[in-house]
């Protein structure tokens, strides 16, 4: 697999006490999938931050496709972030549009033809169990529900990476793991995927590549395959 996102000694300093980050580099690959954990406030939002281009780092380089993010002009930010797609927590969908508007969304900022953007939104509603919510309104969905239509809204445009910033953190553990797996299935259609979590059991049970955070510093890189792992 080739490299999609490296980090070179990357730091990030609010001109608090301590950095959010400090020194964190390590690459990931293309088709891989990933999570990012550490305790409260070890600096998970802010890797994901710089990563989707919402934050720069103070030092270091993050590199993603090749491209060196703190050189990223204004005018460049909207195209990486339809490389970078980002889901969040607290879903941020629209609620004076439907699940079919919200997920469209993307597409119409990328200026596709609205031909296009029929197919791909009604495939990736039919893909995550969502096609006969098309036209609901999000207040009329099911918290499962709600994640599952960000995550359609993430994917629809077909990203190179998918960062998740705690997204099961408001569902029980069944949808947690619904959704979970859908984010597993996504390299194999081309989407690499960062999740930032604390929920250890989940993590443990997808043996997954586990980058570990703590006080800003990555202190643990956690290979699974690389254990025994089946």
């Amino acid at each position: 697999m080739g490299e999609l996102l490296r980090l070179d000694g990357v730091s990030r300093d609010f001109g608090t006490a301590r950095p959010a980050l400090e020194g964190v580099s390590f690459v990931l690959a293309a088709g891989e999938m990933a999570f990012v954990t550490g305790h409260s406030g070890a600096g998970k939002s802010t890797l994901l931050r710089l990563i989707n281009g919402s934050d720069r780092p103070t030092a270091g380089t993050v590199i993603f496709e090749g491209r060196n993010l703190g050189r990223l002009d204004r005018r460049s930010l909207p195209a990486h972030r339809r490389r970078v797609a980002t889901v969040f927590q607290d879903h941020r969908l629209l609620p004076d549009r439907s699940v079919f508007e919200n997920v469209a969304l993307p597409l119409r900022i990328a200026g596709e033809a609205e031909t296009q953007i029929g197919k791909r939104v009604r495939s990736v509603l039919e893909r995550l169990g969502l096609g006969e919510r098309a036209a609901a309104r999000p207040h009329r969905l099911s918290a499962g529900e709600q994640q599952r239509v960000g995550i359609a809204r993430a994917i629809v445009a077909r990203p190179s990476l998918l960062v998740a910033d705690e997204p099961t953190g408001n569902l029980d553990p069944q949808l947690a793991a619904e959704v979970m797996q859908l984010f597993a299935e996504l390299p194999q259609r081309g989407t690499s995927v960062l999740v930032a979590s604390h929920d250890l059991f989940l993590i443990k049970r997808m043996r997954r590549r586990t980058l570990v955070l703590d006080h800003g510093r990555l202190i643990d890189d956690f290979r699974p395959d690389e254990e025994g792992a089946a």
